[in-house]
């Protein structure tokens, strides 16, 4: 019995393996067959690829079984789920920033505009549809000035902010002329007087963050100065700012200061930005500052341009009393100098503070009665962490000339130079050598992934996610003008690698992928998920994190799965009740080795495509 029971083992898995060898040219008809592009037209991308693509050849593929896991033959019967598409009222669903669950909780220092996802029993299991006539983003750079309105038909933004030049409607398109509250004529002017004292242009500032950043032009604009700014705003009255700032291709995410603290590691930007951004810095014993002090690296700057700053000559247009306005900027230079920040320039309604380089350049705070020290784990434990008026110390130094926590090169140069977080074994488990294995076995990966999909670095793909980044080699590899990369650091990875990232010139954020991220519906183009079900093993629920994947990817949208191969026939299987198209493909190293690649595009449909929808 046992021989026979064998037997059909081998032939459930050697019938898997033969589904598993199909073509991996045919996925380049798969891909090409679901673009769609400009305002509906179709263009030439599934004609070419049908050309080129002969789908009768197999690859070197084995039609051997290389792997003993008995339950994948086990889930081959299995019947597919299919998810049903949600009503049209979800096509702008954010289930941790719901906007009825918001009402629910405080407004005290922006609680109810936090994170407050969907208990088990609310969640949706049902696919977010597209507004009805969504249409591809436009490419990159025109994405930046233009969005076609049946992406985000909302126009409350073109009234609101009309004189301030934010967005303007004009036929089937909003316009952004690049303008801001606080720079009506123009990001670019604006950056321009910052440039004047910031070393922008050197590549010293490569990575920033902006509070409050409406539809992010600041960032925008930043970009062709090669600056990566991390935008956050809330989802409140200002009508989707955040998702008009990813649909021009910006990185952004739905994010507020309120009461925990940001999800970025210490010391992970260069800048830090404040447009008139409404964020009361002198409130709560300075803790924004002081929170904005933790992430901002030593030697980066911050910029507060707006109320208070030279509040004389504009109390009025304000419409705040001067006593009010001077006791504001009063507080904000007193809690500056607590914090040992130098001002390097007020001009006009901008200022500019610099922060030390370390802890010896800062002598006085050391006998400051009024400094409160954070923890030791403060720095870096944040992820629904409450946020404290605390200063979080520099890293020790040798010297006063020194840089705590290491000098940075200038970027490109600091995107595969060492990152001083690895160089000093501040992370454990990662040294100089696995750092730059780590960086060779990517490039070869993404070597790989550019076979199979030609399109990656073309600009046909501009917002891309990373699920699982560790050290951000992979963003590294397809470092490009054309395309910028959100790198998550799941909050149950062994190590966290964040810090290591940013040191790089990238930009990321901490997440749990067993919850909704901090996005609008349809806002990446193309995700890449490294290990991430094998991570999550028995964390939660598969579907939880693949329906939160087809929430975030556009129609049309990519997906690259990395993972060992029976977790990926489960994913496989999954997904193709998510009306999404697959292909498997094994290993660049080959075909013995169970670590496979799943390949996916999610299929155009829209709201009114479709007769049945669930009723949540």
């Amino acid at each position: 019995m046992a021989v026979k029971g064998n037997a059909a083992d081998n032939r459930t898995r050697s019938s898997v393996s033969i589904f598993i060898i199909i073509s991996m040219c045919c996925f380049f008809y798969i891909l090409g067959a679901w673009q769609k592009s400009g305002f509906g037209k179709g263009d030439s991308i599934a004609i070419e690829i049908t050309k080129q693509t002969d789908c009768t050849i197999l690859p070197n593929l084995s039609f051997e079984t290389h792997h003993s896991r008995s339950d994948i033959g086990d889930d081959i019967g299995a019947e597919v789920r299919t998810f049903e598409p949600c009503h049209e009222r979800y096509r702008d669903y954010t289930p941790c920033q719901d906007q009825n669950r918001a009402m629910l909780f405080p407004r005290e220092n922006m609680n109810y505009r936090e994170r407050h996802c969907p208990p088990e029993e609310e969640k949706l299991y049902c696919l977010i549809p597209s507004p009805e006539g969504y249409v591809a983003p436009f490419p990159w750079p025109k994405s930046r000035d233009f969005v076609p309105y049946a992406n985000v038909p909302y126009k409350s933004l073109t009234v609101e902010k009309a004189v301030q030049n934010w967005v303007q409607y004009e036929g089937n398109v909003f316009r952004f002329p690049g303008g801001g509250t606080q720079f009506p004529q123009g990001a670019d002017t604006y950056i321009d007087q910052l440039a004047s004292v910031i070393p922008i242009a050197n590549g010293t500032v490569r990575t920033a963050l902006d509070t409050g950043c409406g539809v992010a032009s600041w960032g925008a604009y930043l970009l062709k100065r090669n600056v990566l700014a991390m935008s956050f705003a809330p989802r409140d009255s200002h009508e989707a700012q955040v998702q008009f700032a990813l649909e021009r291709g910006v990185p952004a995410i739905i994010g507020v200061l309120g009461t925990i603290k940001l999800p970025y590691p210490s010391r992970s930007f260069d800048m830090a930005h404040c447009s008139r951004c409404l964020i009361p810095w002198g409130a709560n014993d300075g803790m924004y500052m002081m929170e904005v002090d933790r992430v901002l690296r030593p030697g980066g700057y911050w910029v507060l341009s707006g109320p208070p700053i030279n509040w004389k000559n504009n109390y009025k247009a304000w419409q705040r009393t001067e006593e009010d306005l001077e006791d504001e900027q009063k507080k904000i230079e007193e809690i500056a100098e607590l914090l040992c920040w130098e001002k390097v320039s007020e001009k006009s309604e901008i200022a500019i503070w610099r922060k030390r380089i370390n802890s010896d350049s800062c002598a006085v705070r050391q006998d400051e009665p009024r400094v409160r020290t954070c923890e030791s784990s403060y720095a870096d434990d944040v992820w629904y962490k409450k946020m404290e008026a605390c200063i979080v110390p520099f890293p020790e130094v040798d010297n006063p000339e020194e840089v705590a926590g290491g000098e940075l090169k200038t970027f490109p140069d600091r995107l595969n130079d060492v990152p001083p977080r690895i160089a000093s074994g501040s992370v454990p488990g990662f040294s100089v050598e696995s750092y730059q294995d780590d960086n060779r076995l990517w490039k070869k990966h993404v070597k790989a992934y550019k076979r199979l999909n030609k399109y990656i670095d073309t600009g046909r793909y501009r917002n891309i996610m990373d699920m699982n980044a560790g050290l951000g080699s992979f963003s590294a590899a397809i470092e490009s003008p054309k395309l910028w990369v959100m790198n998550v650091v799941p909050t149950i990875a062994d190590k966290s690698t964040l810090g290591v990232i940013y040191e790089r010139g990238l930009i990321g954020i901490y997440h749990d992928w067993c919850e909704g991220f901090s996005t609008y519906p349809r806002t990446y183009d193309l995700i890449h998920a490294n290990a991430v079900f094998s991570l999550y093993n028995k964390k939660c629920k598969m579907e939880d994190i693949l329906l939160e994947m087809d929430r975030i990817l556009r129609p049309e949208g990519a997906v690259i799965f990395r993972d060992q191969v029976d977790i990926l026939m489960k994913v496989k299987r999954m997904v193709t009740g998510m009306r999404w198209n697959t292909k498997m493909v094994d290993h660049e190293d080959g075909p013995l080795l169970q670590e496979k690649v799943l390949v996916a595009v999610k299929q155009y449909w829209a709201g009114g495509h479709t007769n049945e929808t669930v009723e949540v």
